[in-house]
């Protein structure tokens, strides 16, 4: 019998294990301009809010909202990196993968966007 490639931890030290391989997820997507600049973005955001004074609760759905934005990212990055390992020409199949990536991003900004602007209107203009 062989040996397997890949040996499974199981317990705490998948625990471990789980978090490594994010942490290194992390460092990965961390060197892309997008994810930098969304940071940024995220950054000025929560100061935004808390300068006008925003609710615990309105600043934790904007961290839920960049949280899922910065996963949407990394994802968009994983099908970017595969599409250009398994096929490095240009293909119809994988400039649609990559589009469809990208969208989802746009729909993210969007939708911080959008909840931000209400949130900063209704503190500034509605108080």
């Amino acid at each position: 019998m062989t040996k397997p490639a890949v040996t499974k931890e199981t317990g705490f030290r998948h625990f471990f294990a789980a978090a490594s391989y994010s942490w290194a997820g992390f460092l990965r997507v961390l060197k892309e301009a997008a994810f930098r600049q969304e940071l940024g973005f995220f950054v000025v955001s929560i100061t935004a809010l808390a300068l006008v004074g925003a609710s615990v609760g309105e600043i934790v759905v904007a961290v839920l909202l960049f949280l899922a934005l910065f996963s949407m990212e990394a994802m968009n990055t994983a099908v970017e990196e595969v599409i250009d390992r398994i096929s490095p020409e240009v293909s119809i199949v994988g400039k649609h993968a990559k589009d469809l990536g990208s969208f989802a991003v746009s729909c993210m900004i969007a939708a911080c966007c959008l909840y931000l602007g209400f949130v900063l209107g209704k503190h500034l203009f509605f108080s």
